[in-house]
């Protein structure tokens, strides 16, 4: 509560002090001036420090300039992102407040049910990317339900994400998420062709229902979707912590509720499923080095980009490369080396792996992180938890475990970031991911050319190197889905 206002709040001024003033501004006003031969950004830092003016650091604007770039593929959430690189947040925070966003306005594809992966760069630590893997596991301790679910994962990982990388507070970073939940948010084009897909069976659970519906129909394109009780959960986590969702009163509501929704979760499972902190699979690329984030999606996304490193222009080859790849992970019994190292090639036909989503973001000093998230089905489970508003995702014992694909180029030699990207699209997400890059790091342009169908990317890139050139850093969304490339 703010403190009461006083009558004596303001003192007279001593004697002296309008003396003092004007001496302090003879020192002032020189200084001032001799800044402007220096250029805008130190004369607005010398006005901030004296006057106290503009926006602090957590408060949009704070950055001027350049202030990096996030690339998603829903327009609302990649806004999101962008605003946190003008509070001053790393990328790794405009990750974290994009994933966070993607939850509310794309909950085809990604929310607190369901979970991801991510790689993110750091240029002054001078080490290797380091990987976070949450993807959401099967439930498995109990039993019931005509629905299996698996455990949410997405709150978790960015959490450790953000303990490892983050700059702002995460409160901050949840904020705008659960300001788009409450206030409401415009349907994308994105989310409304999802939503089209399958609102029909998605309707058959009231608590979908009454969010993604208006007037017996589903929403869409410009419609207003509001989320009070995903506004309201997320504010639950802002104030107690991101654990309360797992061992606290957010838990014990969610091990309730889930079971009156027919996708049961148990205290047990919400305990155990913890997110995982990696070194990622890292491949050669000229005189740049590629880590991918170390799932299935990642290791097929690596094969992909050695093939077209070494046969540029094979789609074909990298694409059964890239299957054979995630194959052999399913597999199991060898390294992501020894896989790698093998010709793993496969038939050029795939399972129906799960609908994922990406994105990528990059901040002025170089850091860079890239994600992928899944619900293990669009829409996951299609049940929504009645009273905190997230659907949870498909268990992966009933689905195909998803290709999640992203990656982060980088020259160790020069501790600088080169290009990141992720990619989606089922069974072409893991070429996706390795071709946008391969491609991208030869003509030292973002997504020079479309990668194949029906595999879709999000790029980012610096031709020079980051930090020190962000004239040449540029970003695309994939111009066949409805995403944005905020700058």
């Amino acid at each position: 509560m703010a403190p009461k206002p006083t009558t004596n709040a303001v003192e007279p001024a001593p004697a002296n002090g309008a003396m003092s003033r004007r001496a302090g501004l003879r020192l002032v006003i020189p200084a001032l001036l001799g800044l402007l031969a220096t250029g805008c950004s130190s004369l607005e830092s010398m006005q901030r420090a004296v006057f106290g003016g503009g926006p602090r650091q957590g408060q949009v604007g704070y950055v001027q300039g350049f202030v990096g770039s996030v690339v998603a593929d829903e327009p609302n959430a990649a806004l999101a992102g962008r605003d946190i690189l003008s509070a001053g947040g790393s990328a790794a925070d405009a990750a974290i407040a994009t994933g966070f966003a993607l939850s509310v306005t794309l909950p085809s594809r990604a929310g607190l049910g369901g979970g991801g992966a991510c790689v993110v760069y750091n240029p002054i630590t001078k080490s290797v990317p380091e990987a976070f893997v949450f993807v959401p596991p099967a439930v498995a301790t109990v039993g019931g339900g005509d629905r299996r679910a698996a455990v949410p994962s997405t709150a978790r990982g960015l959490y450790m994400m953000h303990a490892r990388q983050g700059r702002l507070p995460i409160e901050l970073l949840l904020e705008r998420a659960e300001r788009l939940a409450r206030f409401g948010v415009p349907v994308s084009r994105a989310f409304a062709r999802d939503l089209g897909l399958v609102a029909g069976p998605l309707f058959g659970d009231p608590n979908a229902r009454a969010v993604f519906g208006r007037g017996g129909t589903y929403l869409v394109e410009g419609q207003t979707m509001t989320q009070p009780e995903l506004g309201a959960t997320l504010a639950q986590l802002r104030v107690a912590g991101v654990g309360d969702l797992y061992q606290g009163a957010l838990s014990r509501r969610l091990v309730e509720m889930s079971a009156l929704a027919g996708v049961p979760i148990g205290q047990n499972d919400l305990r155990a499923a913890l997110p995982t902190h990696q070194v990622p699979i890292i491949v050669r690329f000229g005189e740049d080095s590629i880590a991918f984030v170390p799932t299935e999606g990642g290791l097929a996304a690596a094969a992909a980009a050695i093939a077209l490193r070494d046969r540029p222009g094979d789609a074909q080859t990298a694409l059964s490369r890239s299957l054979g790849a995630a194959a052999r992970w399913r597999a199991g019994g060898m390294n992501a080396d020894q896989m790698l190292a093998s010709d793993l090639a496969s038939p050029l036909s795939a399972p129906l792996y799960p609908a994922t989503t990406s994105f990528v973001a990059i901040d002025a000093e170089g850091s860079a992180a890239a994600c992928a998230f899944t619900m293990n089905n669009l829409f996951g489970t299609g049940r929504m938890v009645p009273g905190m508003g997230f659907l949870t995702a498909a268990s992966p014992g009933t689905v195909t475990p998803p290709l999640l694909a992203a990656g982060i180029a980088w020259n160790p030699r020069y501790h600088a970031f080169r290009a990141a990207a992720g990619g989606s699209g089922q069974f072409g997400a893991g070429l996706a991911a390795g071709a946008a890059l391969a491609n991208t790091l030869r003509a030292g342009q973002p997504m020079p050319e479309l990668v194949p169908d029906p595999g879709r990317a999000n790029v980012i890139a610096c031709s020079r190197y980051l930090p020190g050139s962000e004239s040449s850093c540029g970003a695309a969304a994939d111009p066949r889905e409805f995403g944005l490339a905020g700058r």
